[in-house]
């Protein structure tokens, strides 16, 4: 019986888990999501996360991401949720809804990165790797020669005077109903403003829009780093989080 945890990704839109396959990097069975409550309060986020769990009748640990800076299991910031997750015992609230087991939190893009690059198109890849999750908001995670550095919130970055999520993110496409060029030309805006003060060596872009690369990466320029589309698309958060699950029990 291959290594199995259990992964749950929390979404501005929706949430999402499953049982991981540790030792393949994927899914052990289809996953099942719920649609993210509004407000995204903790107690309304924490009861959609059981739902999610119990939907498998799962006992062991579960790993959770977020979509905000967390350290040591306490949510810091929260952009795109409830203002009450700030400063939150996010961890031990989880727990407690799921009678008890371990609970690890960690940011969501840090899940999907650490996911991409263990098993997906960041693997072996030496030197600078910068993941960018597009979605609601847009998630960052930078790794160096394979070892993440934590919570960088890098779609917060000023652009033009905005916070950059606001123009670049997937909503920000939706909600101005911009075409593929305009939006990858803010993509592209953006990814440039990133590689001037990282240099990275390889962008993963991940989120949902990362399973139609074939209409955005093309009509990116003016970046000189490649430009990939995450292998795990959409799952790499789920499969994080239940790897940093693995970590802490370990």
């Amino acid at each position: 019986m291959s290594m199995q945890i259990f992964g749950v990704d929390i979404g501005g839109s929706g949430i999402k888990g499953a049982p991981v396959d540790l030792e393949r990097g994927e899914l052990a069975q289809e996953r099942h999501k719920v649609l993210t409550p509004h407000p995204a309060t903790p107690e309304g986020v924490a009861g959609c996360v059981a739902e999610v769990v119990g939907a498998f009748s799962w006992k062991g640990p579960v790993g959770v991401t977020f979509p905000g800076v967390v350290t040591n299991g306490v949510t810091r910031t929260a952009a795109n949720v409830d203002k009450g997750w700030v400063g939150l015992d996010a961890a031990a609230l989880l727990s407690s809804r799921l009678g008890g087991r371990p609970v690890t939190v960690l940011n969501d893009a840090d899940a999907a990165g650490v996911a991409e690059v263990t098993y997906g198109a960041g693997r072996g890849v030496a030197g600078t790797v910068l993941l960018l999750t597009l979605g609601t908001g847009i998630g960052s995670a930078l790794f160096r020669d394979g070892h993440l550095v934590p919570n960088t919130e890098l779609g917060h970055l000023e652009l033009k005077g905005h916070d950059a999520e606001t123009r670049a993110s997937v909503k920000a496409k939706e909600d101005g109903d911009l075409s593929w060029e305009r939006w990858a030309h803010r993509l592209s805006r953006y990814l440039a403003h990133v590689e001037m003060l990282f240099s990275p060596d390889l962008f993963v872009l991940g989120g949902g829009v990362s399973r139609k690369p074939e209409k955005f990466l093309p009509l990116i320029e003016g970046v000189r780093a490649p430009v990939v589309p995450a292998k795990l698309q959409n799952n790499a958060g789920i499969v994080g989080a239940a790897m940093a699950a693995r970590d802490a029990g370990s």
